[in-house]
């Protein structure tokens, strides 16, 4: 079977929904392939409390779940379906799917976003939301006047610890090597600030806490690689900053893309390298990786869709 479609959207996120929402509004009748997780990484934060229009905390499944409703009021058509293969060199563009199902666009919005890094421990997946975050922009707040990790060498880690200075009473940097892999002059800037600490050679083994009366974080298992001793200690909160993987493998033989594989767009813009192609949210952005920040790029790559299609 075969459809076409003006706008095809592909991912289910913050940027996803957003763009479903205007070029739904544009009466461009998009249809939205929803992929393996809809709602994306907010399906698995617990406490939001820092996108714009809610003066409560609100819960991150719930947001999208709100997204998801919207998009489809105003006429989105979703499908439970995740890309297989693209082919962006010829017009309409080709998208295949997991089902027996292949889609032609005259434009492709791409908002198949990021996922987080873990260290794929059991206990990190039992104490994530619950004291353990792979985001401290989003969950640096909650740690007022604590202690916290953050586990990692590279620049997402150092930036972290420095950005979780403003709200914590003090942070320790884990890191398996014994020195850092981030730019210098953040390592200058970490160095220099009184309330971080560094633990070198050392690795997490085990997130320990309670499961009552609530479920928290209270503590880390850590080996020292070197002498090989282990030591149990307090932490109030534990955030893992080994880095990003974007979502973008079907696309990255057709567009350009950095050699982390994230999608190259137009300063500005969420054009990329083939007209008529855009991304939007942390599929091509690694530096905000906000979900109010993914929205702003739905909207823009539902605009610009729109622009060239009126053209």
């Amino acid at each position: 079977m075969t459809n076409h479609t003006k706008v095809l959207i592909i991912g289910a996120g913050p940027a996803g929904y957003t763009a479903a929402i205007y070029a739904a509004r544009a009466n461009l009748h998009p249809i939205q392939l929803l992929g393996p997780q809809p709602g994306g990484q907010l399906t698995i934060t617990t406490d939001v409390e820092n996108y714009p229009g809610f003066k409560d905390v609100i819960q991150g499944p719930w947001l999208m779940d709100q997204m998801n409703a919207q998009a489809a009021h105003v006429g989105t058509d979703m499908r439970f379906e995740s890309v297989e293969t693209v082919d962006f060199s010829k017009r309409p563009f080709v998208v295949t799917t997991d089902t027996p199902t292949t889609y032609t666009a005259d434009t492709v919005i791409i908002a198949t976003g990021a996922q987080a890094k873990w260290l794929g421990l059991d206990s990190e997946l039992h104490f994530r939301g619950y004291g353990v975050s792979g985001c401290a922009t989003c969950d640096g707040f909650f740690f007022k006047d604590k202690k916290v990790a953050v586990i990692g060498g590279g620049n997402s880690a150092v930036e972290e610890a420095i950005y979780l200075t403003n709200h914590c009473a003090h942070v320790t940097l884990i890191h398996r090597r014994d020195h850092l892999r981030a730019e210098k002059i953040a390592q200058d800037r970490l160095f220099k600030n009184p309330k971080i600490s560094v633990l070198w050679d050392t690795v997490v083994e085990e997130f320990t806490g309670n499961d009552q009366p609530v479920r928290s974080l209270t503590g880390l298992k850590l080996k020292n690689l070197k002498t090989q001793e282990v030591i149990n200690q307090p932490f109030d909160g534990a955030f893992v900053a080994i880095g990003h993987t974007p979502m973008s493998t079907p696309f990255k033989d057709q567009l350009k893309c950095d050699h982390e594989g994230y999608i190259l767009t137009t300063p500005g813009s969420t054009a990329t390298s083939i007209p008529g192609v855009f991304a939007a949210g942390d599929v091509q952005d690694k530096i905000f990786r906000q979900a109010v920040t993914a929205a702003g790029q739905g909207c823009m790559a539902a605009l610009e869709a729109e622009k060239l299609l009126n053209h």
